[in-house]
């Protein structure tokens, strides 16, 4: 059983995630791929560590993550996928660095062999997985390429992931609402 939450910033997202992993009853395991590269965003990661059960195993990856579902999913087991959004900012940079407004149109090699690796394993997966990934393409077409190339591919992933989905929640100012399957 998969499960994709998503919504906008700071719209409960996370939160919601854990609660579901919790009333899952499984053994839990946070696939975090967050990178700390500065420090505003290591005092985030920091913060988000500390707020976990301390009975939870929290596995941080930041590009590889097909093979780290493969590595860690069991029938037994719930894992947590926090976030998708990062994880993509994460495989653009990996193909990108450094490359502010590059005129990007396609994916790069890293991303879409991760990208790839990612949709080829959750296809399989045993066990529950509760991904989270932000909706951000609610608003006005965002200026530069690669910004327009990041919407662009979240909305893509959120779109193959939810195919994928049992169940679907968007989260609004910490409301879950159903998009699809039950809750």
């Amino acid at each position: 059983m998969i499960t994709l939450i998503t919504g906008g910033a700071r719209s409960g997202k996370s939160g919601y995630a854990e609660r579901l992993a919790t009333q899952s009853g499984l053994q839990v395991v946070y696939l975090a791929t967050a990178w700390a590269g500065d420090a505003e965003m290591g005092e985030r990661v920091r913060l988000h560590r500390a707020s976990r059960p301390a009975d939870w195993v929290t596995v941080e990856e930041p590009l590889a993550l097909g093979a780290a579902l493969r590595a860690h999913a069991r029938a037994d087991r719930c894992l947590v996928i926090d976030c998708l959004t990062l994880w993509l900012n994460n495989l653009i940079l990996a193909d990108h660095p450094g490359s502010g407004e590059v005129a990007m149109i396609e994916p790069g090699t890293v991303f879409a062999a991760e990208r790839a690796d990612l949709l080829d394993a959750l296809r399989t997966l045993p066990g529950q997985a509760i991904a989270v990934s932000n909706e951000v393409g609610m608003g006005v077409v965002p200026l530069g390429a690669l910004n327009r190339f990041f919407v662009d591919e979240t909305g893509r992933l959120n779109q193959a992931i939810a195919a994928l989905a049992g169940r679907v929640v968007w989260m609004v100012a910490g409301c879950p609402v159903l998009a699809k399957g039950a809750i």
